[in-house]
């Protein structure tokens, strides 16, 4: 079964916002096992929102509609819907109290415009927004559910998985099961891992591999997909493992592991500490370092040496090794490190230092 999706927003057709809540949805709707017919975005125009709803309804088994659901003059889509499909509108009294709650539990002052996302068209479903202000609805054109939400990405990413996903389970069939996994890795280029694995047979009916750049990793997402559940997780099964034998020494993670994440438990779990010498990242790594909760279990410190002369100065590198070999270089990188991982000089031998282009340790 194949479902549209329509972003509605003036913001998003004039470029002044990117939309993210499309990719989000038909990354989702293609995990549970939906295709997605057409994405399509247009303006807060009553006669762009009634063409988009004809245009997709013609090649969807069901649509989901974000945006234009707040309380300002430009948000039209609850009222442009009910029009286009010969709607009444009426005031959901139980959502409208519901509404003034919440404001004033959050010592918000009402404003009668407010009660706009009170609004909605006959015979329309509530879905319920437990993170924002403005509720969802469903509607039935000829057996083919619409789903409407607000266009506030995380109101819409809860809104959807929670209680859009669910309906669609109850009213539209599955087209096929899928399985996924990705498999993450750092060291070598995309085209360095196609290379080595061209050399191996992973073709398998129902099953492929896509190639997802994320400097300055690599992710590799495995998909199975088929009619029979125990096939589809048995052919992924296979093709990993192959992939996983050529490119082990490579692969650091899979599916929500990260690099900094990953870093973490091996030091923690070895009892070592790190400090990181940066120059040219500008103080990235040990940004990425720091989202990882309780990295003070692990980091000590971060040396941020761009300029020559800190580098001299801070971690001891000689100034006749960057005059040779020049400050962005494997020979300085080491030096760099070394010189962290003795900062101050009274550290622990145990201690290991990083810096941005190679890797040093004692």
């Amino acid at each position: 079964m194949d479902i549209g999706i329509l972003v509605i927003g003036d913001e998003l057709t004039s470029g002044m916002t990117q939309d993210t809540n499309s990719s989000f949805i038909a990354r989702e709707l293609y995990e549970q096992g939906w295709g997605v017919s057409a994405v399509m975005t247009v303006g807060d125009d009553r006669a762009a929102i009634r063409g988009g709803l004809d245009c997709l309804l013609e090649i969807s088994d069901a649509l989901v509609i974000t945006g234009g659901l707040g309380p300002t003059a430009d948000d039209i889509t609850t009222a442009a819907i009910a029009g286009a499909f010969e709607l009444d509108l009426y005031t959901d009294e139980a959502v409208l109290q519901q509404l003034k709650g919440r404001f004033s539990s959050l010592g918000i002052p009402w404003t009668e415009n407010n009660a706009k996302q009170a609004i909605f068209p006959e015979g329309a479903g509530i879905i319920d927004n437990s993170v924002g202000t403005a509720c969802g609805f469903l509607l039935d054109r000829d057996g083919r559910p619409v789903a409407v939400i607000p266009g506030v990405p995380a109101e819409a990413r809860k809104m959807f998985s929670d209680g859009v996903v669910p309906i669609f389970r109850e009213k539209i069939a599955y087209r096929e099961h899928i399985a996924k996994r990705t498999i993450k890795t750092f060291g070598r280029t995309e085209s360095q891992i196609d290379r080595v694995l061209s050399h191996e047979d992973l073709e398998i009916p129902g099953v492929s591999i896509g190639f997802y750049p994320r400097f300055p990793e690599i992710h590799l997402v495995v998909t199975s997909r088929g009619e029979d559940r125990d096939d589809v997780e048995k052919n992924l099964k296979i093709v990993c493992e192959k992939i996983e034998g050529k490119l082990h020494r490579y692969i650091f993670g899979y599916n929500d592991d990260t690099m900094e994440g990953v870093t973490a438990v091996l030091l923690t779990n070895r009892g070592l500490t790190l400090s990181v010498a940066e120059s040219c990242t500008g103080g990235l790594i040990t940004d990425r370092l720091t989202d990882v909760p309780g990295s003070s279990v692990f980091l000590e410190m971060g040396a941020i040496t761009y300029s020559n002369a800190s580098k001299v100065e801070l971690l001891g590198v000689p100034e006749s090794v960057i005059e040779e070999h020049g400050a962005v270089s494997e020979e300085v990188a080491v030096l760099m490190a070394e010189g962290v991982s003795r900062c101050p000089p009274e550290r622990a031998p145990h201690a290991a230092g990083f810096c941005s282009g190679g890797i040093a340790g004692e």
